[in-house]
């Protein structure tokens, strides 16, 4: 797509990616929060952007504004954040929040040489079922599967929902045995999780 002054905006994008220039942002291809990483793909609200592309995986390497991320079947994939990249890593971070080893979800626009620019980086996020085992003051008791986990209650973030209802920071309503799904992000340095959203009676 050609602008009026003669600019294609692909190239544009592009220059952006390798450059840092604030092109596209989370409101060019939907929004950021955790529900986001998980919706079905949606048609990019910028007319230049033709589809959105995904990486999934772990950080093994960062240079620069590239993150050197492995997919699980082995393939390394390159991620170039520019100063539009928004990152979520439970709330809403800078780039230098982003370590080896992290997990990342990414979403962005495929450049022409294989890498993606992202415009949005979830960082550690998960979207578990679990069941309720136990209730503390700052964290919770769950089983996912056969596994046990501790997930932390966050304060100022952790929101829950309760049979549909709208998001609250009471969780007075939590009760051992509930069934519930978590959106959080992983402590990869323990296993455990940061509860961004916990809802039970979905």
């Amino acid at each position: 797509m050609t602008g009026r002054h003669g600019i294609d905006r692909r190239s544009l994008l592009t220059s952006a990616a390798l450059g840092g220039a604030t092109i596209v942002g989370a409101s060019a291809l939907g929004g950021l929060d955790a529900d986001a990483a998980f919706a079905a793909p949606m048609p990019s609200l910028d007319p230049a952007v033709s589809r959105s592309s995904f990486i999934d995986g772990r950080v093994s390497r960062i240079k620069g504004s590239t993150l050197d991320v492995v997919e699980s079947d082995g393939t390394h994939r390159l991620v170039q954040l520019t100063n539009a990249t928004s990152v979520w890593k439970l709330e809403t971070v800078t780039a230098e929040a982003i370590e080896t080893g992290d997990g990342l979800y990414a979403r962005g626009v495929e450049m022409p040489d294989g890498s993606v620019a992202a415009d949005a980086v979830w960082v550690n996020i998960v979207n578990l079922y679990v069941t309720v085992r136990g209730i503390e003051r700052s964290r919770l008791h769950l089983s996912h599967g056969r596994n046990a986990l501790v997930g932390h209650i966050v304060a100022k973030r952790t929101t829950a929902s309760f049979r549909g209802g709208a998001l609250t920071s009471d969780l007075s309503q939590l009760r051992i045995g509930h069934h519930a799904q978590v959106l959080g992000a992983w402590r990869p340095a323990d296993d455990s999780v940061d509860i961004a959203r916990i809802s039970v009676g979905h």
